[in-house]
């Protein structure tokens, strides 16, 4: 369920009845490749159940986990590079209760077009910080070339516990 639904939202659905819809349209040629052997689409509130039932850390670790492997198996340590961009996620602002739109921080592999990683980016910041929280985790950068925004050419970046320091 939870590959159909993504399946559903890269295509362009964005609610629970657009799940349903793409299923619908699909149906046949998803049972085929991926064997459920559906005679119809659930319905959207069972979709709702299920995905409204997943574990958000838990799911974002299994991700994470694939996107490390998959990266462990094309890239080789020492080559490749990881470019850290942030974006302000479009239609998160709220100006009814005065929350400003959501900024996350990404770690995006070059070499093998994956999102190993992301924060979020506290709304009294910057992505400084999260730059620096993003490159002390184990694994992001392990061996690679990081690309930043010039935002980030201060002394305290360069200095980072991620980068090694030269003698």
């Amino acid at each position: 369920m939870l590959l159909f639904a993504i399946l559903a939202i890269v295509t362009g659905s964005n609610s629970y009845r657009g799940i349903v819809t793409f299923i619908d349209v699909h149906r046949r040629r998803l049972n085929e490749v991926f064997g459920p052997k559906w005679r119809r689409a659930p319905a959207h509130t069972a979709i709702r159940y299920i995905l409204q039932g997943l574990d958000p850390a838990a799911v974002e670790a299994v991700f994470r986990r694939h996107a490390a492997q998959l990266q462990a198996a094309r890239a080789t340590v020492g080559q490749g590079s990881i470019a850290l961009d942030g974006k302000t996620l479009r239609g998160s602002f709220d100006n009814f209760h005065d929350r400003a739109a959501a900024q996350v921080l990404s770690a995006f592999a070059t070499d093998t077009a994956l999102v190993l990683a992301h924060v979020d980016i506290d709304e009294k910041s910057n992505e400084i910080p999260a730059a620096q929280a993003l490159l002390a985790k184990p694994g992001v950068a392990a061996g690679a070339i990081v690309t930043l925004d010039a935002l980030h050419c201060q002394k305290n970046c360069s200095r980072s516990p991620a980068t090694p320091t030269l003698p």
